[in-house]
């Protein structure tokens, strides 16, 4: 790469579908950045749900507490503590189809998140990510495996792709649901310096010293226009995404990646990426 390319920021979500932490550095476990989505809400049927079916879980947060504990928190709604639940027994739980293993956070717990989203609702805990949960075969290698994310372990952004779908945006029918933030898309790791969508050609990236290998490109959903601020829904920018960037069926921003090293991420971490 031409481009000084550097991680610009770091997230991760503790609670799958809240409003997530910006930490100036970052641990990188097999499965992902520690911490990242080990905590699942579900209905009662054990079914996951997120941002998709309540637009209001954008507005709770998730923090993480010592030893793997979780504080969450929302409007109108004390904070609550939950700590990691012994894994005395295990409840099957639904994510995109299929089934795992998860450990039930408490009857606290459910009757906070019930009361939040106004249904029957259960926490649950990842309590081995190494083996719960493994990567779709067709692109990992055998015994990787990923948190409760939609799929893989990381989601990489670019700063210059967003200004370049935000101009996009702008030249549409709806320049006025622009220009949209990065939190609209949920990332782990934003970089700085790249060029706008050299992310489609990357196969294989280091940053700050850690190999990941460049999975598939991430396919968008209606989560992207719910503003995180709000939980306001509109179209963008999946109007843009499907007249720019549709590859397949898929509505593109962004790569999923696949740790090769653990290691620690940091701000400011310089980027080499591998292209074809």
């Amino acid at each position: 790469m031409t481009n000084d390319v550097s991680v610009h920021a770091l997230h991760f979500y503790p609670v799958k579908a809240t409003r997530g932490c910006a930490p100036r550095e970052m641990a990188i476990e097999p499965w992902g950045p520690a911490g990242d989505r080990r905590w699942l809400v579900t209905d009662a049927s054990g079914r996951a749900v997120t941002q998709r079916e309540y637009a209001r879980m954008a507005l709770a947060s998730s923090e993480p507490l010592p030893g793997g504990a979780v504080r969450v928190s929302a409007p109108g709604r004390e904070p609550l503590d939950v700590p990691v639940p012994q894994p005395v027994r295990t409840v099957p739980v639904v994510l995109f189809g299929e089934t795992y293993e998860a450990v039930p956070a408490g009857s606290a717990a459910d009757a906070w998140w019930s009361a939040y989203l106004g249904v029957e609702a259960r926490l649950v805990h990842l309590d081995d990510p190494a083996v719960r949960r493994p990567v779709d075969p067709a692109f990992a290698e055998p015994g990787e495996t990923v948190s409760f994310a939609d799929g893989f372990p990381l989601l990489v952004t670019t700063l210059a792709s967003l200004d370049a779908l935000n101009s996009l945006i702008a030249q549409g029918d709806l320049p006025d649901e622009g220009p949209l933030p990065m939190n609209r898309f949920r990332p782990n790791v934003v970089l700085a310096g790249a060029a706008p969508w050299a992310e489609d050609q990357w196969r294989r990236i280091t940053i700050g010293g850690l190999a990941f290998r460049v999975a598939k490109p991430c396919g968008r959903c209606v989560v992207t226009t719910t503003d995180q601020a709000t939980a306001e829904r509109g179209k963008e920018p999946l109007r843009s995404l499907a007249r720019h960037r549709k590859f397949g069926k898929s509505l593109v921003f962004g790569q999923n990646l696949i740790p090769e090293t653990a290691g620690v991420l940091r701000i400011g971490d310089p980027v080499v990426a591998e292209a074809p």
